[in-house]
């Protein structure tokens, strides 16, 4: 398969993630752990409302991956926020992750999946 190939489908598995995450778990309400996690670590009283939020947000990402515009902010910025609320996760809340602080292990392939498909396999003219 060539480079360019690659980094297209890996684009839209990337994109893909942030919209599953945003739409089905969080605004839909598919994956309540994740009202929980917010609970525990906000409060109660505004968890329903920022994981509406974050929903909304990880959909925005969704258009912005998968848009291609920026991409090398995108993914800093992706890097970022997934290990930032990786980190926090991990240390305030381990017993509400589905592999516990395992958690920490995926979200390190997935942003080494973002930083190899946007720092290596995209095509110098993309």
């Amino acid at each position: 398969m060539k480079r360019a190939a690659f980094h297209k489908i890996l684009t839209i598995l990337i994109s893909l993630v942030w919209l599953i995450n945003g739409l089905y778990a969080k605004v839909l309400g598919f994956v309540p752990r994740h009202q929980e996690i917010v609970a525990r670590i906000l409060g109660n009283d505004i968890s329903f409302l920022a994981v509406k939020v974050i929903g909304a947000l990880e959909i925005c990402m969704f258009i912005w991956v998968i848009s291609r515009k920026f991409s090398r902010l995108a993914a800093v910025m992706q890097i970022i926020i997934v290990m930032t609320m990786n980190v926090m996760e991990f240390i305030l809340v381990p017993d509400l992750l589905l592999f516990g602080r395992m958690n920490i292990i995926i979200a390190l392939v997935f942003v080494c999946v973002v930083y190899v498909n946007e720092f290596i396999l995209k095509p110098k003219s993309a």
